[in-house]
């Protein structure tokens, strides 16, 4: 490499561990609801909008003793609420909330006025012309269950309700082996006049969730899909949406003609609501001030319904983890558009996806998620070894020109244009790319990143075990010198603190050793304040990476070990004779005069 190339590299690589240390030492803080609005300065919604009820606040209030529904599947447990027939109590039986298995179960949604964060989702009727809401279904309709029946894989559970003005609401709720309901609705108008309703879905959160992590490199807040439009805001967003003149709260409004969802989601889990494919729906995203509650909606097309007929409308809620194997198999199989990218993939998507699958194939292969991060590495490694051979074979014609560069550099002295000249001519002379040794580290970087993502927001990550004492390879490190790497009873500091950052564990101690000697085998630089703050780095981003997830430092400590590897071997293969703990010395002849440096 020549000085500008290195000049590029290093100060790219420091300005990595400046940008990473900072983010893992001091995360974003979590986003602040705007101003609020006295509730009652909110207007009166117009019928479009299921949000807010007729005094203009939200009308899903905390509920008393209300009969329950048992929800009994493989994977998902909790209850509904009969009084609105509000999904509000769903556990996840996959997930515990900690490593612990006896740990409690996930709780996605939970009910307002409960112990834990107020998260729920119901279905409803909005009235139009005449029809008031008090006549339609909403959060605080008292709905009778047909039969007495858990909702099952095998029983879908009915409610029913007569409003005593001629309509009759049916509502069926069915489930699958997975984490998606099906809420079918259904209206039988007894009555002499013609009456037309919206039917909607709506999603409430109240406030910023406790749990939300606030890492920009993982979306956690609004997640909306519009024909194919995927758009992604936080909390914030939704607090600075443009204010809806009618309703005086910030509102964002999309209409999809063919495939539509929008919900809230975590780094791991998300509710969702989810229109019937190819069928038109309106979404909506809206947060109300007073109440400090952030809002999505699904609104369907209006229906009319003539004296004696019968009119009806469906669609779904998801409520679980975000597990890729399940989203595509929606996505494919359901026509659920772009449900998989619910996933946070970033910027390097086209990396990002297919370096997943080969991990989750391993995965499968394996059974072991650590075992896989390193087969992952090896496949990596293969696949870029044509080129890092000619890279590497590059930088061992490097090493050996070392002798004639000295040489060079004594006759010029200080005229650098000169050395410049001369270095070029040496360069075409003996057919030697200073630049090519560059390759493999630019090429690792999107990899890095990608893998970073990876490991970060895929929930087939979390919790993942590899052996001994690392049971959560999303998790950093948890063994350290302060309990002798694991060998004590006691945990490792708390990661962030200063305790941590001096006590490091022992993948990033594996991790600055496999560095400090791949980047023995590196052509030196020739300005000695560079190859001072060359020896520095692995120790730099040993401590900057102590913090970071066990699963990233395997991949990158594997990473290190195959390239110190194959590049010892092509540079020994190409006359270079590497001395990993001093200079390495060219086997060429020294030019006649010259002595080694």
């Amino acid at each position: 490499m020549d000085d500008q190339t290195k000049n590029l590299i290093l100060a790219f690589a420091l300005s990595l561990a400046v940008i990473m240390g900072w983010f893992a030492l001091f995360p974003p803080a979590e986003p602040q609801p705007g101003d609020t609005v006295a509730q009652s300065e909110l207007l009166p919604p117009p019928a479009a909008t299921p949000a807010l009820g007729a005094d203009g606040v939200a009308v899903a209030e905390p509920l008393a003793e209300t009969a329950r529904i048992e929800i009994d599947t493989p994977r998902l447990a909790g209850s509904i609420a009969v009084t609105g027939g509000r999904f509000d109590d769903i556990r996840l039986r996959d997930y515990t909330e900690t490593v612990d298995p006896e740990s409690d179960l996930v709780h996605l949604l939970n009910p307002n006025g409960g112990n834990r964060h107020p998260f729920y989702a119901f279905f409803g009727w909005s009235p139009r012309g005449a029809l008031d809401y008090d006549l339609v279904p909403g959060p605080a309709t008292p709905w009778q269950q047909v039969g007495n029946n858990a909702l099952t894989l095998e029983t879908p559970v009915t409610l029913q309700w007569d409003n005593g003005a001629g309509l009759n609401f049916t509502r069926v709720i069915s489930v699958d082996a997975d984490y998606m309901f099906t809420v079918a609705q259904e209206i039988t108008n007894t009555s002499d006049t013609a009456v037309s309703l919206d039917p909607y879905s709506l999603i409430a959160q109240h406030g910023v969730p406790s749990d939300i992590q606030g890492y920009y490199i993982s979306h956690e807040g609004l997640v909306q899909m519009t024909d194919g439009a995927l758009l992604e805001a936080d909390y914030g967003d939704m607090v600075d949406y443009p204010v809806s003149q009618s309703e005086r709260i910030p509102t964002h409004e999309t209409t999809a003609t063919t495939n539509g969802w929008i919900g809230f989601t975590s780094k791991y889990f998300m509710a969702t609501l989810v229109g019937a494919p190819g069928q038109p729906v309106t979404s909506v995203a809206q947060y109300v001030p007073g109440a400090d509650i952030y809002q999505a909606s699904l609104r369907q097309p209006t229906v009319t319904v003539q004296p004696g007929e019968t009119a009806s409308a469906s669609s779904m809620l998801f409520t679980g983890a975000k597990e890729f194997a399940v989203l595509n198999h929606y996505q494919n199989d359901d026509n659920i558009e772009r449900f998989t990218d619910a996933i946070d993939w970033g910027w390097f998507f086209f990396l990002t996806r297919p370096i997943f699958r080969v991990l989750n194939f391993y995965h499968g292969l394996i059974g072991n998620m650590g075992w896989a991060i390193l087969a992952l590495t090896l496949t990596l490694k293969a696949v870029l070894l044509p080129l890092a051979w000619k890279s590497y074979v590059s930088m061992a014609r490097m090493k050996e020109l070392q002798p004639e560069m000295a040489a060079l550099k004594d006759r010029a002295g200080d005229d650098r244009q000169k050395l410049q000249q001369e270095m070029m001519k040496l360069y075409r002379e003996k057919k030697v790319n200073p630049a090519a040794g560059c390759l493999p580290i630019l090429l690792q970087i999107p990899i890095f990143f990608s893998l970073y993502k990876v490991i970060f927001v895929t929930i087939e990550l979390r919790h993942a075990p590899w052996f001994w004492v690392f049971n959560d390879l999303s998790a950093p490190d948890p063994t350290s010198l302060f309990n002798l790497f694991g060998a004590l009873p006691w945990a490792a500091p708390e990661t962030g603190s200063l305790m941590a950052t001096v006590f490091l564990g022992l993948l990033p101690l594996l991790f600055g050793a496999s560095m400090w000697f791949q980047m023995r085998l590196n052509p030196a630089p020739a300005d000695p304040m560079q190859a001072t703050i060359f020896n520095w780095m692995p120790w730099i981003f040993m401590f900057v990476m102590g913090g970071f997830a066990s699963g990233l430092l395997m991949y990158w400590i594997g990473n290190n070990v195959i390239t110190f590897t194959q590049q010892y071997f092509i540079m020994r293969a190409h006359g270079s004779k590497p001395d990993i703990f001093g200079n390495i010395r060219a086997s060429v002849r020294l030019p006649k005069g010259s002595k080694p440096k």
